[in-house]
């Protein structure tokens, strides 16, 4: 493995097309093929790079960045006085059975939107008395009348007389998940789909299964971005890289850059991150402009109440309840707020260790964003939760930054052998701690 590495570093430094493996056979790639490169940057560099349009990514270590792109993108590195290395692929080996898959994956087996909305009304057609589909907002391409999606969460409960009702006083504590805001990181909305399965196909034989849904509301979106889902699954065996939402109406971006960072929209703390239009980290024009945003926002209004203080050093009571886990990759981290400021939370120890018994079971780091990813974000869904609700929120980082298991396009495989093994029970705790997050 190592001699392979180095030779495909040796490849990518001198202007050689880079190979992969595609369907079991080695072909060539394109010499514009994105791959991760690696930076030596500071913070504040790393800041100048995104808001110079380029796709920077947390690093693996304290002194460098990863930057996305193919050889172009290297060279404008390289023009303005960084030294770019090799780091690794974006694309992941194939298996060789790939092209026998369902018409609606893509990749190996990521599934569709449309496969998604499948879902959850075979879900909550076979589970009557445990799952209630909802829809909660429209994406922009629909608001738009150009095609998209509607967004769609779904309630699982042993129901019961106002459950998952949109009530911010029904009696079960709600614990919501949610799934590829960012599109191109694929296993996150994998890991909701498990997610609702376990809970609805275990109720009748697991016991934690059924202790969850008989105490507990779990809410899902697994799907927050289906605009920009499409958008990466109509690259096939090539997924396109885009972050972002659909909207167009900015800029002259083209390719995946166009769109608005659906986290970095919301309207709690908004404004602090990129006004460039084609930048990946774009927060557009107002706070929560993007419908998709409105949607999520509404949704966690609806179903939890407000517990919190307005200033930023209130904290949640101790008798809050409700837990929030939002799925992003990569970086194998829980990240806990503040996320738009390097002050922690004024909830800090209490999070600490209610991230550490989610740590327990996928060994994640557990920290503020200065600590995990290395930077500070604004108009986040995990600081809108906790900030304006009180709700015990945070990010989860899935995968490593490297490898066939790392990035943002891992091998479909590792799902299945990797990150449902070490976040089903992180899921748990989170859904447990929803009666009393801050007591754990």
């Amino acid at each position: 493995m190592a001699s392979r590495s180095l030779s495909r570093l040796a490849l990518a430094a001198s202007g050689i097309l880079l190979t992969s493996l595609i369907g079991g056979t080695a072909t060539a790639q394109a010499a514009d093929t994105p791959v991760f490169w690696r930076v030596p940057a500071t913070a504040a560099q790393a800041q100048a790079l995104t808001e110079a349009g380029f796709d920077v990514e947390e690093g693996d270590d304290a002194v460098s960045v990863n930057v996305v792109g193919g050889r172009a993108v290297a060279a404008k590195l390289r023009a303005l006085g960084y030294r770019p290395s090799f780091f690794d692929t974006v694309y992941k080996a194939l298996p060789a059975e790939t092209n026998k898959l369902a018409a609606d994956t893509y990749y190996g087996g990521y599934r569709t939107v449309t496969a998604h909305e499948n879902h959850l009304s075979q879900v909550a057609s076979a589970h009557p008395d445990l799952a209630t589909k909802y829809t909660i907002g429209q994406s922009w391409k629909k608001t738009k009348g150009q095609g998209g999606h509607d967004i769609q969460a779904i309630c699982l409960t042993k129901k019961q007389t106002g459950d998952c009702t949109l009530s911010t006083t029904s009696k079960k504590p709600k614990f919501l998940l949610m799934g590829q805001i960012h599109a191109r990181e694929l296993s996150t909305g994998e890991l909701a789909w498990r997610w609702i399965d376990y809970l609805a196909d275990g109720y009748a034989t697991d016991a934690t299964a059924k202790s969850i849904l008989d105490t507990t509301e779990v809410w899902v979106v697994p799907i927050a971005n289906p605009d920009g889902v499409d958008i990466v699954a109509s690259g096939g065996n090539s997924p396109k890289l885009q972050r972002k939402n659909a909207n167009n109406s900015r800029g002259s971006c083209t390719g995946t850059s166009i769109g608005v960072d659906l986290n970095r929209n919301s309207t709690f703390k908004w404004g602090g991150d990129s006004n460039s239009a084609c930048s990946e980290t774009y927060q557009g024009v107002s706070a929560g402009s993007e419908p998709e945003v409105q949607a999520l926002e509404k949704l966690a209004r609806a179903i939890f109440p407000d517990q919190r203080g307005t200033g930023n050093n209130d904290p949640a009571p101790s008798t809050a309840t409700g837990t929030m886990i939002t799925l992003h990759s990569y970086g194998n981290d829980i990240i806990i707020p503040w996320g738009f400021t390097q002050a922690t939370s004024p909830n800090d120890a209490q999070y600490r260790k209610y991230g550490a018994k989610m740590a327990a079971s996928n060994g994640y780091l557990v920290g503020t964003n200065e600590e995990t990813v290395g930077y500070d974000t604004t108009g986040t869904t995990d600081d809108f939760t906790y900030g304006e609700l009180g709700v015990a929120s945070v990010t989860f980082e899935v995968g490593s930054s490297s490898g066939t298991c790392g990035g943002f396009l891992p091998r479909y495989t590792c799902v299945d052998s990797t990150f449902w093994p070490k976040n089903k029970g992180a899921f748990v705790t989170a859904a447990k701690a929803a009666a009393a997050p801050y007591q754990q």
